[in-house]
């Protein structure tokens, strides 16, 4: 076994909780608001279209939130954090915003979260968005590494493919078919006893 501490990294949407955008597009009735990176690697062009489509649609921030307070986490997901949180230290990263996740944290038992920050109008439109830093996911785990830490990741889309490079181990975790193709080299889990069970041979090394 390693002397390093370890330290795991976990995307959040589609990991530990269901995809907000498209609960959003079921609610709204907008179909396109169902793309999220698990299909469009450009993240900057995703957010641009979800903006505009809003603005559109004359939908707020407030719309948006009052989706997410009918959503609960994944089934299992409260239970996997909790004997995650026993087993080794750990951060979730995730590229939606503060102002969307929130609700969800006592619901996940009070996780640190790294997010992003939205920007919003006198409307209380989305107008913009603010990163922590560009690449934040790997950079996040690369700067784990440099710290002295054994570092494993754990995602589901293309926005998390850098992270789980970056990582000593990386783990796919229900990924869609066409990120299983184009990242095969990723070990694939689609429940949480088999992502417990990778965790713990990563853990074990």
């Amino acid at each position: 076994m390693s002397s390093a501490p370890p330290m795991l990294a976990f995307d959040l949407e589609g990991v530990f909780l269901p995809e907000i955008w498209i609960a959003v597009a079921e609610r709204t009735g907008l179909p396109e608001l169902r793309r999220t990176t698990r299909d469009e690697p450009d993240y900057d062009k995703l957010m641009s279209e979800r903006m505009e489509l809003l603005a559109r649609h004359h939908l707020t921030l407030a719309d948006i939130q009052q989706v997410i307070a009918g959503m609960e986490p994944l089934p299992g997901a409260s239970e996997f954090l909790a004997w995650m949180r026993q087993a080794a230290q750990m951060v979730i990263i995730t590229d939606s915003f503060y102002e969307f996740v929130a609700p969800f944290l006592p619901k996940l038992g009070w996780p640190t979260v790294f997010a992003h920050t939205l920007e919003v109008d006198a409307r209380g439109m989305m107008a913009g968005y603010r990163l922590r830093v560009p690449a934040g996911k790997r950079m996040a785990v690369a700067a784990f590494r440099t710290l002295g830490f054994r570092t494993a990741a754990v995602g589901d889309s293309y926005n998390d493919t850098a992270m789980l490079g970056a990582a000593d181990c990386g783990i796919l975790f229900r990924p869609p078919d066409n990120v299983v193709r184009d990242f095969p080299h990723f070990p694939v889990t689609q429940t949480y006893t088999e992502l417990r069970c990778a965790i713990e041979r990563f853990l074990a090394e």
